[in-house]
């Protein structure tokens, strides 16, 4: 069911982070119950999922922050009471998430006891997420390139369209100079002929 605010101007788009944000709360979720029936190799997957999507979820909620500025103050109040909820629900699920992901023997399984092999695997999951975030990066780059081309030709196409309504209106001047010439001149005749 839609929030009253989706009416309302300038809140479609906040309205569809929402949604993409319910939905990645829900595979969260979903992520962590798996992780906590979850054991060894299992879990340690389950728990990098989870952790990308609660970045993803994050930098959602930053759009989310963003784009409210945009809103007209008289929806604002609603929109902060529910920006506040998503926020304590999304740090309610980072300290789960880290609750279950600090279980290091549910973890790693009896196997992994040694300290250094236990910090070459941290260093290894670290290295893992840090190539989906930069791959995950890298195409939203592309995408804000792609926008900003699309941009650029709008604002080619509006440049040539101004350019030649600038030339219409400057020739309209240049006729109506004329016909008030051709005004001028004919009064003067009817005054002369009247004259006479």
């Amino acid at each position: 069911m839609a929030h009253p605010l989706d009416t309302d101007a300038g809140s479609e788009l906040f309205a569809s982070y929402e949604n993409e944000l319910k939905l990645m709360q829900a595979d969260l979720n979903q992520k962590l119950d798996q992780i906590a029936e979850a054991s060894g190799e299992q879990r340690k997957a389950a728990v990098r999922q989870a952790e990308a999507v609660l970045e993803e979820a994050m930098e959602q909620l930053d759009q989310m922050r963003m784009e409210k500025q945009n809103i007209p103050s008289a929806a604002r109040s609603k929109i902060n009471m529910r920006f506040r909820n998503y926020t304590s629900d999304l740090d309610e699920t980072k300290r789960k998430l880290k609750s279950l992901s600090d279980d290091r023997r549910a973890l790693f399984g009896d196997r992994y006891t040694d300290e250094p092999a236990d910090e070459q695997l941290e260093q290894r999951q670290q290295l893992l997420s840090g190539t989906d975030r930069l791959e995950r990066s890298s195409a939203r780059l592309q995408e804000s390139q792609r926008v900003a081309l699309e941009t650029e030709d709008v604002g080619r196409n509006t440049l040539a369209d101004l350019y030649q309504q600038r030339q219409t209106i400057q020739h309209t001047r240049d006729n109506l100079q004329q016909s008030e010439g051709y005004v001028d001149t004919s009064i003067k005749t009817l005054r002369g002929m009247a004259r006479r």
